[in-house]
């Protein structure tokens, strides 16, 4: 029982260095985006910004993460992930929307730096952390199951 408790928890620094990388590069994309060519349109350059860092999550994850765990082929390993993101992308967009079109806190209602706030708390601080809770949940529930001795490593299970 204790290894398994060990086991979890490295699982969750590294699940969580992962997120943390990931959510510079979400970041990044996101704000390059949203100050560039997706100007007028910051929910749609989230949903970029979330698309390309679940694409380095997926690689950092499978290959770091949960490298200990198995029990489906690549192939349905890789749809379960990008199905589960995209239920975490719905999931990190909408505080952002709720915050500027729900509750108003955008330009010309609040000044420049209050919406970038209200974005930055809204949708990389709620958002995240909501998304990240039910990314770590499904991934070790139906993406990277733990494997069984009766269940080699990359086959499928029933």
């Amino acid at each position: 029982m204790g290894e398994k408790v060990s086991g979890s928890r490295a699982e969750l620094v590294r699940f969580a260095t992962v997120g943390a990388f990931t959510f510079v590069v979400d970041n990044a994309v996101w704000y390059l985006l949203k100050l560039t060519v997706l100007e007028g349109h910051p929910t749609t350059a989230k949903g970029v910004g979330i698309l390309v860092a679940t694409i380095v999550s997926y690689v950092l994850n499978r290959e770091w993460s949960f490298r200990e765990r198995g029990g489906h082929q690549r192939p349905h390993e890789a749809a379960l992930f990008f199905a589960v993101s995209a239920v975490a992308l719905v999931v990190n967009v909408i505080p952002l929307y709720v915050s500027r079109y729900v509750v108003g806190l955008q330009r010309p209602h609040v000044d420049l730096l209050t919406q970038e706030v209200a974005d930055f708390l809204s949708g990389s601080v709620l958002g995240v952390a909501l998304a990240m809770a039910w990314r770590f949940w499904a991934f070790r529930r139906w993406v990277f199951p733990e494997t069984t001795p009766e269940t080699p490593q990359g086959a499928s299970r029933p």
